[in-house]
């Protein structure tokens, strides 16, 4: 009887261990590795609008057309080979005065990866950036959100700050529509929201993603913010004061 009291024990040790590194490494709002920025502040009513993976053609283009038809300021999370790819579309995003963040090189998991294996993914992408704008970016994105242990040390090196996201719109998802897409985006909207959508596919993808869904919703998720009697702010707007 008491081995089975002890094996129970041992296996709901294990599920809650499991838990814990499953929330401190995959959950976006988890502080547990490092600190990471979320939200903004609800003062003011602004909200941030965020877009991973790219640069990619034509999307990237046709979101920038829209955000300045509009204009709405956005951060481009970007990877290092996509900008190698783009380098001109890079280019307009910083010339059109949005922030530029780190989604790594290739967009791996982070999961299980050395620490020199992720300043490798971030450095290359830093130089990509520097080469194109002249600046190297301050902000980073894991990719899929996912984080690992040593990760903050290698951001605190270089004077990066992690920032994850509060909205998901989850534009990724086949078989969500325009109209899906700005629901979702919506559906908990409020005052320091920051909201994730993707202009571009990872790199190692076997296939361009179709981000034209996301590039039709992007005037309702626009409008309707505005309705809502909220404001559009950069991610550097946001996080100045944090």
């Amino acid at each position: 009887m008491m081995w089975l009291l002890l094996a129970s024990a041992g296996a709901l040790g294990l599920v809650l261990l499991a838990a814990l590194f499953y929330y401190a490494c995959s959950v976006p709002s988890s502080q547990v590795l490092g600190p990471t920025l979320v939200r903004g502040p609800a003062a003011g009513g602004g909200v941030a609008l965020t877009f991973d993976d790219g640069p990619a053609r034509p999307f990237t283009e046709q979101i920038l057309d829209i955000l300045r038809d509009y204009n709405v300021p956005a951060t481009f999370f970007v990877c290092g080979k996509n900008v190698e790819r783009f380098p001109d579309v890079v280019r307009r995003i910083h010339s059109e005065r949005h922030t530029i963040g780190n989604h790594t090189y290739s967009h791996p998991f982070l999961y299980f990866k050395s620490r020199r294996g992720m300043a490798e993914e971030i450095d290359r992408t830093q130089t990509a950036v520097e080469r194109v704008t002249g600046l190297k970016p301050s902000l980073f994105r894991p990719p899929y959100g996912g984080r690992w242990f040593g990760l903050f040390d290698v951001l605190a090196e270089r004077g990066m700050r992690l920032v994850q996201w509060s909205d998901a719109s989850f534009d990724w998802k086949k078989g969500n529509r325009p109209a899906d897409i700005a629901r979702l985006s919506l559906r908990k909207l409020k005052p320091g929201s920051v909201i994730l959508l993707h202009d571009g596919r990872e790199p190692v993808a076997p296939r361009e993603i179709d981000a034209g869904v996301t590039v039709q919703a992007l005037p309702a998720i626009i409008e309707g913010a505005r309705k809502a009697g909220l404001k559009f702010v950069s991610i550097d707007e946001f996080f100045s004061s944090v």
